[in-house]
């Protein structure tokens, strides 16, 4: 796996509004929980299409997570919602636009591609 591509720590403070996780590579990315959640890529919220659009949630806390394989983490959220499965990459690529953008612009883009 490639360094950026590979966590190295998360930090998700009860309580808190974002989460943060620094890649191997030394570089730190911070999620707002709206576009988290928001951005879930599972089937349920987003269906099969070709691109993830962004789903309004009411309860954006972060109950629990949990690393899945060597690939990706889940995320259980305060309004149920569970079975989103956010691939290192895919959190990656996620936090770049976030960082290059800013939050409210990538909210306001209401989709983003597969990749």
């Amino acid at each position: 796996m490639q360094p950026e591509h590979q966590p190295t720590r998360v930090k998700a403070p009860h309580g808190a509004r974002s989460l943060e996780i620094t890649w191997a590579d030394q570089h730190t990315s911070v999620f707002p929980h709206e576009l988290l959640r928001g951005y879930c890529p599972c089937a349920t919220c987003q269906g099969h299409s070709g691109t993830i659009k962004f789903v309004t949630a009411q309860n954006l806390e972060i109950v629990s997570l949990e690393q899945v394989g060597n690939y990706a983490i889940s995320f259980a959220w305060g309004d149920g919602h569970d079975t989103g499965i956010y691939t290192f990459r895919y959190l990656r690529q996620l936090g770049d636009l976030i960082e290059e953008q800013g939050a409210e612009a990538v909210k306001a883009l209401g989709e983003l591609p597969r990749s």
